[in-house]
């Protein structure tokens, strides 16, 4: 248990700045699965537009520092590769 008052504020702000991080990677996460499963499912329009959420979420994210900006990076450039992936295939078959 923390003695210093010093210490129990930042325990405090911990708790605080943990559930606001939880929730911003959440939604990036959240986003980032429907998007998968969308190109899964080859509903080339529903995951077109949950790419455009997944990106906005991951950047906000990245923004807060919640996540790394390459990691965001990263993950952006992995769905809009599966995603060209999947567009290219669909429109040679």
């Amino acid at each position: 248990m923390a003695n210093t008052a010093s210490a129990k504020r930042r325990i405090r702000n911990s708790a605080r700045k943990a559930i606001y991080n939880r929730l911003h990677r959440s939604r990036a996460r959240t986003a980032v699965k429907k998007v998968r499963a969308a190109i899964a499912a080859k509903d080339l329009e529903t995951a077109r537009q949950e790419l455009r959420k997944a990106i906005s979420y991951l950047d906000r994210a990245a923004g807060r520092g919640v996540i790394h900006k390459n990691n965001a990076a990263r993950r952006k450039s992995r769905l809009m590769k599966l995603f060209n992936k999947a567009a290219a295939r669909s429109t040679t078959s």
